[in-house]
């Protein structure tokens, strides 16, 4: 059933809304260019590339370029922020750097993937309609700004402190989660790749320990890069609290976990493997097992 077109007009306004008090909060004490915050330059800027990205994967109806270009959003807007940053501060490069290596490595991989399969079936039906799949990408804004607001927050602030036993903790944390994340993706790639696992579910590696392991590893390396960020924040700047949140949420409560765990229950829901496998496996945490 179609999605009436007010649902997408409140989801947008209501995004931008949220965007415009997530830089307001962010902007607080951090250098500015001309009569802009920086924090709020990087957030106009990730918003304004994908509504121009937007404009010529409407027409053609196409998703191909989407996760590519959330991808080069973080990527193009750290670069800049650093670039822009009236000091080249220490905690700054890292940040940057963890950003670009992380985005350059799952942008790549997921717009392979897609090339692969020709379509990400999420899609199928919003880019149908212009004005839905606008309020995708204008969420995809949010989400990058939400996802990079710890490290963006950071980088634009007119605070510094001296690199500490936190700074290598959430250098730690993000390798843990950047190992975990690249190693899950390459193990289900594998699997996959195989002929013979035709219409089977991965049981295997890290898939064996938890059922989603690859966004384990995404939130633990967020998590990495808010560690990192808290010696500078102070006031309005720790909404970059929401960066790790955000994640958590998102993956485990709305578009990550309970997306593929409806598609894997209507797929291999009645298979006695799979059920032995669901009740044996955590979704997330190892070890943790539901009663």
């Amino acid at each position: 059933m179609p999605q009436p077109p007010s649902r997408s007009i409140i989801l947008i306004a209501a995004t931008i809304i949220l965007s415009t008090l997530l830089a307001l909060a962010g902007s607080v004490d951090g250098w500015r260019v001309g009569e802009i915050p920086g924090f709020a330059l990087a957030i106009i800027i990730a918003f304004a590339v994908q509504w121009l990205v937007y404009i010529p994967s409407a027409i053609a109806q196409s998703d191909r370029v989407f996760d590519a270009t959330g991808a080069a959003t973080y990527i193009s807007v750290t670069l800049l922020m650093l670039a822009l940053s009236p000091r080249l501060d220490p905690r700054s490069i890292i940040l940057t750097a963890l950003i670009v290596v992380w985005a350059a490595r799952l942008g790549t991989f997921l717009f392979l993937r897609n090339r692969r399969s020709g379509t990400d079936d999420r899609f199928d039906e919003i880019k149908t309609s212009k004005l839905r799949f606008l309020s995708i990408w204008t969420v995809q804004g949010l989400w990058v700004s939400l996802t990079a607001a710890a490290a963006w927050i950071t980088i634009t602030s007119e605070h510094s402190a001296p690199l500490g036993w936190t700074t290598w903790l959430g250098i730690a944390i993000w390798i843990l989660g950047f190992v975990t994340e690249v190693t899950a993706d390459l193990q289900k790639s594998r699997f996959k790749a195989d002929p013979a696992n035709a219409d089977r579910f991965i049981t295997s590696g890290l898939w064996s320990i938890v059922r989603h392991p690859n966004y384990l590893g995404e939130i633990l390396l967020w998590i990495g890069v808010l560690i990192i960020a808290v010696p500078v924040l102070q006031g309005w700047q720790w909404v970059a609290l929401l960066s790790p949140v955000f994640v958590i949420l998102l993956l485990t409560r709305v578009s990550g976990i309970p997306t593929l765990e409806h598609k894997a229950a209507k797929k291999w829901g009645d298979d006695p493997d799979y059920q032995a496998y669901r009740a044996r496996t955590p979704a997330l945490i190892p070890g943790l097992r539901r009663k």
